[in-house]
């Protein structure tokens, strides 16, 4: 019962994908004898190759018969630590408690194995429109930080929907509780009612430790119904930031409905938006059993610290403290209760730490979800650094504490990428790093591409420099430019919330979700999808100003600048230019994108009219295109249509777009039309445009090939955008024109 190993042979061109919780220095592609240990820890982001904050026993294996792919997936569902070997020639697992409990998703698409694989663990859960950017630092000490920092993203005209704030709002560092002196509470109620009539929202950080104190109504509480999780028959004592904790276990059902009643209390002082729930692998400061020292102040006041001042001793006199088989925890093989609750402890009902340490943050999640939608009516907003199989449908995900580091930058893209594998498709990293110091350089890279993480949010230490947006002038301007398109995706990128709320479909993807018979990009990891067609590019180097860029079959059209197309016939690498402030952002063809014209938070956004972005294969005399758009009211707590609430479009082409609302579409830009440009006899709705009251402005543009493609010849491709346009979005219509050919004919 402490030690099972199974082995499996795989074929050598096998490509797998999976294991984590890990940051992945070779990319998102596991490597061949690199370890794969899974046992949740509070272990930094920065720190490669080991255990981390999640487990998610599951991989991806990706084929390639004579130019035919083929994708399935392996779950074993276990909660226990293990090793996994894998030799390229075969996986081993190492597994040290539970069962083997193993399923099979056979693909044969990476899209099929995931919409699989949630059908089986939950659905992603749906996120509120509002969540698609965030500010947060942990040092915003009082109501007026809170009030400047909104205030200067105001004034640099950056998009902001949500400021956090990070533990400085508690009183002693102590759940569910308010820093009356920092932030008095009409105050901080001013403030809030000014940033929800704006349209923001208000999150904040919550830790699982309970501090003990006789004069701590929560800690009151907690004791009273016997919440705490138990070691040899006590709440088992442990330390966080408040000093000594005990810490809830969110597997008895007392707990739930108590953690519950903290969550309404606490809700009913500050009308918070969402919960950021933290430090729940579990963290602990100190290891084994510890007392509370006598006749000294622990911790002892000042700067926040992590060094244990409780008085302990080791605990390795049982066989669940000292296992037979020492899995690699935290890379070095350290004892399972090594800075987190020992082994030997119980939960509810007698269930053994041993078994359920990688649960804790994905139990909590639950419970607070639940206690959230229960005290809200709305649908809730959590974000969890600990997660296991399943965290997705209760919760997004941040990849923990990371560094201002370009490495740490371009692990954040594999990390990503495997939990969207996963079924966590709300993720993303802590934008120009947690830890000190970020470049200016660095950070201008880094919002290019934080801008197009599902979750995006910057944040910093307590002991890190200001590094908001627009304390730099470059970085301001790089903001303006990524963040303003991110804004003007924000129906594309919601449409895509609401598919993988439905499907379990990734939001951010490696590119052989969209081209798997294309094995260029089986281990592509420093570019990706958003969706099945927009693919970022971005710069991960210092000092670099191009980037190389593969572009799958195809036409791919630059979406800052839509007269640029690249066209490639078989798969190519192409040179992009790409200055200090510029991310090369690229549409496929065969696409039709819903964009608005964004704006300083998503309230704002979402009342401005539609553009229809359509792009059809370059200089092809005969295409089509499809896209999807989701729109609902956001804070209903279901994301379904048939409620009255709700609509969702399917666009085919030219041919039919509808829409709702009274929001109108007001710019239609087609790509890749082949002929002179020359655009005559236009007509929507059967009708000539000369007929419409208000003026229609038609423009065309040839196209310039960044890259002049293999087959080219004499043709030419032009985009043509007709403005002015004042079309009800749940109304059908045609547009038609004539386009004199290269050959005279039309």
């Amino acid at each position: 019962d402490q030690y099972l190993e199974i082995s499996t042979s795989l074929p050598k061109d096998s490509s797998l994908y999976g294991f984590g919780e890990n940051s992945q220095p070779n990319g998102i592609k596991l490597v061949p004898n690199e370890p794969y240990t899974l046992f949740t820890e509070d272990v930094s982001a920065f720190k490669l190759n080991t255990d981390l904050y999640g487990s998610h026993p599951v991989y991806m294996d990706l084929r390639n018969v004579r130019g035919k792919s083929y994708a399935h997936s392996v779950l074993l569902l276990n909660s226990n630590g293990m090793d996994v070997l894998y030799r390229g020639g075969s996986l081993t697992y190492k597994v040290i408690g539970g069962v083997f409990d193993f399923y099979f998703f056979a693909g044969p698409s990476p899209l099929n194995v995931v919409d699989q694989y949630t059908s089986l663990i939950g659905r992603p859960a749906p996120m509120p429109y509002w969540s698609l950017f965030h500010q947060c630092r942990w040092g915003y000490r009082n109501v007026s930080v809170l009030e400047e920092v909104v205030d200067n993203y105001q004034k640099a005209k950056i998009p902001l929907d949500v400021i956090w704030n990070d533990a400085d709002y508690m009183d002693g560092y102590k759940d569910f509780t308010l820093d009356l002196v920092n932030f008095p509470h009409a105050k901080l109620l001013a403030f809030l009612d000014r940033i929800h009539k704006m349209g923001m929202k208000y999150v904040v950080i919550n830790d699982p430790g309970i501090g003990v104190n006789a004069s701590y109504g929560v800690y009151q509480r907690g004791m009273a119904n016997d919440v705490f999780i138990k070691y040899e028959g006590k709440p088992f004592l442990a330390q966080m930031w408040p000093g000594p904790v005990y810490f809830p276990d969110f597997l008895n059902p007392k707990t739930v409905s108590w953690w519950g009643d903290e969550i309404r209390r606490f809700h009913e002082l500050v009308p918070i938006d969402g919960l950021w729930i933290d430090m729940n692998e579990v963290s602990n400061f100190c290891s084994g059993l510890c007392t509370i020292p006598e006749g000294k102040q622990c911790p002892s006041g000042g700067e926040p610290g992590v060094t244990c001042c409780l008085d302990c001793k080791n605990i390795t006199n049982t066989r669940w403290d000292d296992p037979p088989y020492k899995i690699n925890a935290t890379g070095n093989k350290a004892p399972l209760g090594f800075k987190t609750i020992p082994t030997s402890a119980y939960h509810y009902n007698g269930v053994r730490e041993y078994d359920a340490h990688s649960i804790y943050g994905f139990s909590e999640a639950i419970s607070t979800n639940k206690a959230l939608l229960d005290v809200q009516g709305k649908r809730p907003f959590i974000l969890s650094r600990s997660t296991f199989v399943g965290s997705g449908q209760y919760a997004a995900h941040w990849t923990g504490d990371n560094q201002g580091t370009w490495q740490s930058l371009q692990v954040s893209i594999s990390t990503m990428l495997n939990f969207g594998i996963f079924g966590v498709p709300m993720v993303g990293s802590d934008i120009c790093g947690f830890f000190p110091p970020t470049p200016e350089e660095l950070c201008n890279r880094w919002i290019e591409v934080g801008a197009f993480y599902p979750f995006s949010r910057d944040h910093a230490d307590y002991y890190a420099p200001r590094k908001e947006l627009y304390q730099w002038g470059t970085v301001a301007e790089s903001a303006r430019n990524a963040l303003g398109m991110r804004y003007k995706l924000l129906p594309f990128l919601y449409t895509l919330n609401y598919e993988a709320h439905m499907t379990g479909a990734p939001i951010a993807r490696p590119l052989f979700f969209s081209f798997p018979d294309y094995t260029e990009c089986y281990g592509l990891s420093k570019q990706f999808l958003l969706g099945s067609s927009l693919m970022i590019s971005p710069v991960l180097e210092q000092g670099k100003t191009q980037v190389e860029a593969l572009f799958p079959s195809g036409s791919w059209y630059h979406i800052f600048d839509m007269t640029q197309v690249v066209y490639s016939k078989n798969g190519k690498r192409v040179t992009l230019l790409a200055p200090l402030n510029v991310v090369n952002v690229h549409l496929y063809q065969n696409t039709i994108l819903p964009m608005q014209q964004g704006g300083l938070n998503s309230k704002e956004a979402r009342t401005t009219p539609f553009s229809l972005v359509v792009t059809f294969p370059a200089r092809s005399s005969e295409g089509y295109a499809t896209g999807k758009l989701f729109l609902d009211d956001d804070e209903l707590p279901e994301m379904k249509l048939g409620n009255g609430q709700s609509t969702y479009v399917d666009f085919y082409a030219s041919v039919s777009f509808a829409l709702r609302q009274g929001l109108v579409i007001e710019r239609v830009i087609v790509l890749g039309l082949e002929g002179t440009g020359q655009v005559s006899e236009i007509h929507l709705n059967g009708s000539p445009i000369s007929n419409e009251t208000k003026r229609i402005e038609v423009s065309s543009k040839e196209q310039k090939y960044v890259v002049v493609s293999e087959d080219k010849g004499e043709s030419k491709s032009f985009m043509v955008e007709l403005k002015g346009l004042e079309i009800l979005v749940d109304k059908d219509f045609n547009i038609s024109w004539k386009m004199a050919s290269t050959n005279g004919a039309h």
